[in-house]
């Protein structure tokens, strides 16, 4: 894969769930050419600098990039990012339906682009990365799916409610699309018993999917700016990351 230095970003509006109008952040990579595409679906803290930095970084390793805000109906794009978050947490979280709608407006946004190869990825850790798997489960209009320790994938019947009315493990048997699930052994949503869990399911239903499991990680190992971070592991799981993508990607 080549590394573009160059690149355009921007803020785009699409017309998420129910047709209400979201913002998402683009990257794309200078210079002529079909790119992949990968949505990020972001994790709980928001549509905060991470993610917008990740978005780049999709774009520095040659594809076309878009993260939409998922919680723009809490605050707007120029609201502090934590206080959506907070709120939400607050609320419960979104409708994983509503979450599928604003997805799917990023997947059209980026099957329209001329500068597309055709191929969509998806790209989610904790939250977002629990969020990728269901829309991977419930569309048929991604290539590939990368899950970073999303937790409540498997769900107890009590703790289903209006707005995640299915585990998405019981969803394994719709999944579209080959899967990447990286996780740290250390965590406890997902702890390791459920990601075995999770990992028989797919076996069950003959998915594609390979697991990375990291021994001295806990949850959120990738995130640079926070005390969890694992500079070793997130290395090696990245170059994990961008072999799976470059392999389910390629035209």
């Amino acid at each position: 894969m080549s590394f573009y230095r160059g690149m355009t970003c921007e803020n785009v509006t699409l017309a998420g769930d129910k047709g209400t109008p979201i913002t998402a952040y683009v990257a794309k990579p200078s210079g002529a050419g079909k790119f992949p595409g990968i949505v990020l679906v972001h994790h709980m803290p928001g549509w905060s600098e991470l993610y917008i930095e990740t978005t780049r970084r999709f774009a520095h390793h040659g594809y076309l990039a878009i993260c939409a805000n998922l919680y723009e109906r809490t605050g707007s794009a120029d609201t502090n990012p934590d206080d959506v978050a907070a709120k939400v947490r607050a609320e419960g979280g979104i409708p994983d339906a509503q979450m599928v709608g604003d997805t799917e407006a990023a997947v059209k946004w980026m099957r329209a682009q001329p500068g597309h190869n055709g191929k969509v990825g998806l790209f989610g850790s904790c939250s977002g990365g629990r969020h990728a798997l269901i829309y991977a489960s419930q569309r048929k209009d991604v290539d590939a799916c990368a899950d970073l320790w999303g937790g409540r994938v498997v769900m107890a019947k009590e703790t289903l409610n209006a707005k995640t009315p299915v585990a998405p493990i019981d969803m394994t048997k719709d999944l579209s699309c080959p899967l990447l699930g990286i996780f740290g052994n250390e965590d406890r949503a997902p702890s390791p018993e459920e990601v075995n869990q999770h990992e028989a399911e797919l076996k069950k239903h003959d998915k594609n999917y390979e697991f990375h499991r990291y021994d001295g990680a806990g949850h959120g190992f990738f995130y640079w700016h926070r005390p969890i971070y694992r500079p070793e592991q997130a290395m090696d799981a990245w170059g994990k990351v961008f072999a799976f993508f470059g392999k389910h990607l390629a035209m």
